[in-house]
């Protein structure tokens, strides 16, 4: 796995030489923003699995996380891929989700999700964010109550399994050296 995606993730040393990166000084020079090891990917998995959570679209959920990835010092290109989880397809059932994790937490048992009308089609991308701040509005505590918790948990769970898969990979990598070795001997 970690092979597969050197393939793709660029020299630490280009990255450091690069005129774009380099307006930003040691901010994003830091090398667990751009290595793959076990707690910077699964640091950036738990990054990309919060930040997917926030509203908006693609855009504001890259930019918020690669600032996350920042401020955490994670790995900067899997919290920014990991943040397309949230999508056209996923999103209704993400939020439905938190909306039934903010209900059972604020113990208000409603038992059905309003149906509000968010409309985006006629509307400009500059009408978008007040759009969905009416949608959010419309459907209540809630969801606003459950989407900052469901985005925790999200990235609680995604930093320990991305861990415990990590982990296991290296122990049976480590096994399978181990036999090929002692099947070499004589």
């Amino acid at each position: 796995m970690r092979k597969f995606l050197r393939r793709f993730l660029p020299e630490h040393e280009s990255i450091r030489e690069n005129r774009h990166v380099a307006r930003f000084g040691p901010r994003l020079q830091h090398h667990n923003l751009w290595h793959l090891h076990r707690k910077s990917v699964a640091g950036g998995v738990a990054v990309g699995l919060f930040a997917g959570l926030i509203p908006g679209s693609n855009p504001v959920q890259f930019a918020a996380g690669a600032l996350l990835a920042i401020v955490f010092r994670v790995n900067l290109p899997i919290s920014v891929l990991v943040t397309l989880y949230s999508n056209p397809f996923t999103v209704v059932p993400l939020y439905v989700a938190a909306w039934a994790l903010g209900d059972l937490v604020l113990h208000q048992r409603i038992g059905r999700i309003a149906r509000p009308m968010l409309g985006l089609s006629d509307k400009s991308p500059s009408e978008w964010l007040p759009a969905l701040f009416h949608f959010l509005a419309s459907v209540g505590k809630p969801l606003l109550a459950g989407l900052p918790l469901l985005a925790l948990l999200l990235a609680v769970v995604g930093y320990i399994v991305t861990d415990h898969v990590w982990r296991l990979y290296v122990r049976c990598a480590w096994q399978r050296r181990a036999r090929a070795r002692s099947a070499r001997a004589p």
